[in-house]
């Protein structure tokens, strides 16, 4: 017979392997030094839940494995969480970093996720299946997508937006 404190156990590695992590770029970079060259990796990883939350980060080591794996837990240390209604977002939403500009729209059921690079890695992340994107300026993968987390951090939920206003869900929806 199992125990309770086993069965937490197992619905924590429940919890911990529904993670979705993507590696959106990996580089190796080098420092020059009086003895040669020293080579390490630049790991940037995207990590969610599926369940409206998401992160992302970065990562250094001398070694692949270990960049992704410090990028990784940094990401699911910083996670936000993300307003959804249904499976796309709630309006329209414009994110900035540096030079780069994201736009994310509402979608209708079935369309899809409209989005390339970055911003797909986001939305699967986030659970967000159907919505249209559209990333101009700079094409930097990690601008566009601190751009794109720019745009999720800024969408409010119908109870969210009620609760600020001291309204009900309802007399927000009727316009009261």
């Amino acid at each position: 017979m199992a125990t309770n404190r086993e069965f937490n156990r197992e619905d924590n590695k429940e919890k911990k392997d529904s993670f979705v992590d993507h590696v959106v770029s990996l580089r190796r970079v080098t420092k020059v030094t009086k003895g040669g060259k020293r080579f390490s990796f630049v790991a940037f990883v995207i990590s969610g839940d599926k369940q409206g939350a998401v992160g992302l980060a970065l990562g250094k080591s001398r070694e692949v494995s270990m960049a992704i794996a410090k990028a990784t837990n940094r990401a699911r240390k910083k996670m936000i969480s993300v307003a959804r209604r249904g499976s796309t977002i709630p309006y329209e939403a414009v994110g900035r970093h540096g030079a780069s500009s994201v736009i994310v729209r509402p979608a209708s059921k079935g369309t899809g996720n409209i989005a390339g690079g970055a911003v797909r890695a986001i939305m699967d992340a986030a659970g967000i299946e159907d919505v249209l994107t559209k990333s101009l300026g700079s094409s930097n993968s990690i601008n566009v997508a601190k751009a794109t987390m720019n745009a999720l951090a800024k969408l409010r939920s119908v109870e969210r937006i009620s609760l600020l206003r001291g309204k009900s869900v309802q007399e927000m929806i009727r316009g009261s």
